[in-house]
């Protein structure tokens, strides 16, 4: 996705903002020992059900569908819900023998409707989506469930996120301090392609993601969540890593809708006088403990 220069970008950059900014710096080797999580035993197997919507990423969904292949954990059922693409997708996809897979090609309004077939066919305990261009970072699956079973109070967990490029280098990370859920009604910095949530969730906030949105159904979603009473975890650790390139929705088409969805949810989920009035400052706390978790994250690297 291509992101311009506009001034909110140039001094998050400033003041070492990561957070927000997509391309920071000259692609670079993962190096695993940073950014990868140890193996992990979890006591219980739940399902895990992962939705991938696919259309004319053929140059990038085997690397998806073998992100989350090689995981530690084996009970999980993948389906790749894909809008007729009329690229190599099809071969890729049947080129991974595995009875994990499922496969479905048929017309859809969009990214949101294929979301929602996908998991209308979905029979797992924990629930996940993954786009066709993004990864899922080793070991994640089994420590998602570990931290689930560890609190049965939790229904929704998520991580902290790498930035890859076309060739899977790192250009970039975001590391997030803390959850905010009043923060979250103003900005989303909550990572998709980490975020994990119990069938009973979805299923109390409606089952579905609204598929009029093209943007920001993903924050929606989570509002919607918070609407119906989620309890959110951050976890500390890379779960997985988004994808930036050439044949995203561009900037032009962020400028059009994406602005316009971004009011239609802020509406549809208001904030009192009081909440409004102190957001920058909470905004402001957020982004400082972010750049000193950024930054020990690194020390603790370099030591």
């Amino acid at each position: 996705m291509s992101q311009r220069q506009s001034l909110g970008v140039l001094v998050r950059r400033l003041f070492h903002v990561k957070l927000g900014v997509l391309k920071q710096h000259a692609g670079e080797l993962i190096t695993p020992s940073v950014y990868s999580i140890d193996a992990v035993k979890c006591q219980s197997m739940p399902l895990i059900s992962i939705v991938v919507p696919s259309f004319n990423q053929g140059q990038y969904i085997g690397r998806t569908l073998q992100s989350i292949l090689s995981q530690s954990y084996s009970n999980i059922e993948i389906i790749v819900q894909d809008n007729c693409s009329t690229d190599s997708t099809l071969d890729v996809v049947a080129s991974f023998a595995s009875d994990k897979i499922s496969f479905h090609s048929e017309k859809d309004k969009g990214q949101a409707d294929a979301i929602n077939r996908g998991f209308q066919r979905a029979s797992g305990e924990i629930l996940y989506y993954l786009n066709s261009d993004d990864v899922l970072l080793p070991n994640s699956l089994e420590f998602i469930v570990r931290e689930f079973e560890g609190d049965p109070y939790i229904d929704c967990i998520y991580g902290n996120r790498l930035i890859i490029d076309e060739w899977d280098r790192l250009v970039g990370r975001w590391v997030l301090p803390y959850h905010d859920e009043n923060l979250l009604h103003a900005i989303d910095y909550i990572p998709q392609e980490t975020l994990f949530w119990k069938r009973s969730l979805w299923t109390r906030a409606g089952g579905r993601v609204d598929d009029t949105l093209s943007f920001a159904l993903d924050w929606d979603m989570l509002l919607c969540f918070v609407k119906n009473n989620a309890h959110f975890r951050h976890v500390p650790y890379f779960l997985g890593a988004f994808r930036i390139h050439s044949d995203q929705k561009t900037t032009n088409q962020y400028e059009k809708i994406g602005r316009a969805e971004m009011m239609k949810i802020r509406a549809r989920y208001p904030r009192g006088l009081l909440s409004r009035w102190l957001m920058p400052i909470r905004h402001l706390c957020f982004l400082l403990s972010h750049i000193r978790a950024d930054k020990k994250l690194m020390s603790n690297v370099s030591d």
